[in-house]
C-alpha cells in the first residue's frame, strides 16, 4: 500500500467518520467506501500504482436506506465524479465524494471547491472586520501547536464565549488586530453557544474552503463543545494537500478544545 493511499484513508476517515473507507472482509484487496449520510456503500479496488492510476469501482456494497435504485444511482454518480476529478499522481477519493455530494445537492459537476480555492475570500472577510474591533478588549484565545504539512501551516485558536455577538466580536477582533492572521489563506470559524431558556446557537464560516466550517462544527458536536468559538487559520504553502488538509484542521481544532477545557460536555 502506497504512503499516499495510507494518508488518504486516514484523511477520509477523519473527515467523514471512522470506517468511511476501510478494507473489505475479502482477500481481493478491495475497500468499502461508505458515502456520507444515508447514502450507499461502494466497493473500490486500488491498483498498486495508485494514485498514478485511478481506483476501480467494483460495484455497490449496500444501497442507500434500502431504497430501490438508490445504489445504482450512487454508483453512477460516483463513477461520473471519479472520471471528472481524477488526475494522475493525485489522490482522488475525497474529491470524488465531494463532487458526488455536490451533484446530489443539485450543485452540478464541478461545484465542489478544490484545495486552496477561494484565496480572495480571506481578504473579503478581513475587509468585513471593523478596524474599531482592534481597540476593544482582546479575547482570551487558547492557541494550539502549529502543524506544518508540506509547507502549509495550520493553527487553531479557541475562546470561551457566552453569546453569538461575543463570538462574532472575538473573530472580528482577531482579524482586525493580527495582520498575519488577516492575511492568511483561510480563517475557518465555528461556534456553539447555549442561551437562555434552553436556546442553542451554532454556526460556521468556511472562508472559501468548501465545507470546512461544517466539519469544525461537527467536531464540536462530537466532542460536546459548548460556549466556545474556534478559528482555524491556514497559510497555504504552495503544495495541494487534498483531503489531508481537513484532517489537519480537525487535529489542531481538537487540540485547541482540549487545551481550552471546553470538551466533554453534552453534545
Amino acid at each position: 500500500m502506497s504512503e499516499d493511499l495510507v494518508d488518504e484513508i486516514e484523511a477520509v476517515n477523519s473527515i467523514y467518520g471512522p470506517g468511511s473507507l476501510e478494507p473489505a472482509d475479502r482477500d481481493d484487496g478491495s475497500y468499502i467506501l461508505r458515502l456520507p449520510g444515508d447514502a450507499s456503500s461502494l466497493r473500490l479496488q486500488f491498483p498498486g500504482a495508485y494514485p498514478a492510476s485511478p481506483p476501480a469501482v467494483l460495484g455497490t456494497h449496500r444501497s442507500s436506506g434500502g431504497v430501490r435504485g438508490a445504489g445504482a444511482r450512487d454508483l453512477r454518480l460516483f463513477e461520473e465524479a471519479l472520471g471528472r476529478v481524477f488526475r494522475a499522481g493525485q489522490v482522488c477519493v475525497f474529491d470524488a465524494v465531494e463532487e458526488l455530494l455536490a451533484a446530489r445537492r443539485g450543485g452540478g459537476p464541478g461545484a465542489a471547491a478544490g484545495d486552496a480555492a477561494g484565496d480572495a475570500a480571506g481578504a473579503e472577510i478581513a475587509a468585513d472586520a471593523d478596524a474599531d474591533e482592534a481597540s476593544g478588549p482582546a479575547p482570551e484565545w487558547i492557541v494550539s501547536e502549529a502543524v506544518v504539512e508540506k509547507g502549509s501551516r495550520f493553527v487553531a485558536r479557541v475562546a470561551r464565549v457566552a453569546s453569538v455577538e461575543e463570538a462574532r466580536r472575538s473573530v472580528g477582533h482577531l482579524l482586525a488586530s493580527d495582520r498575519r492572521v488577516r492575511g492568511a489563506t483561510h480563517n475557518v470559524t465555528a461556534w456553539r453557544i447555549k442561551g437562555d431558556a434552553g436556546t442553542r446557537f451554532q454556526d460556521c464560516d468556511d472562508d472559501g474552503e468548501a465545507a470546512a466550517g461544517g466539519r469544525l462544527l461537527h467536531l464540536m458536536q462530537v466532542m460536546g463543545v459548548w460556549g466556545a468559538v474556534v478559528v482555524v487559520t491556514r497559510w497555504y504553502g504552495g503544495v495541494k494537500l487534498g483531503p489531508r488538509r481537513f484532517a489537519v484542521m480537525n487535529a489542531v481544532a481538537r487540540e485547541g478544545f482540549v487545551r481550552a477545557g471546553v470538551a466533554g460536555g453534552e453534545g
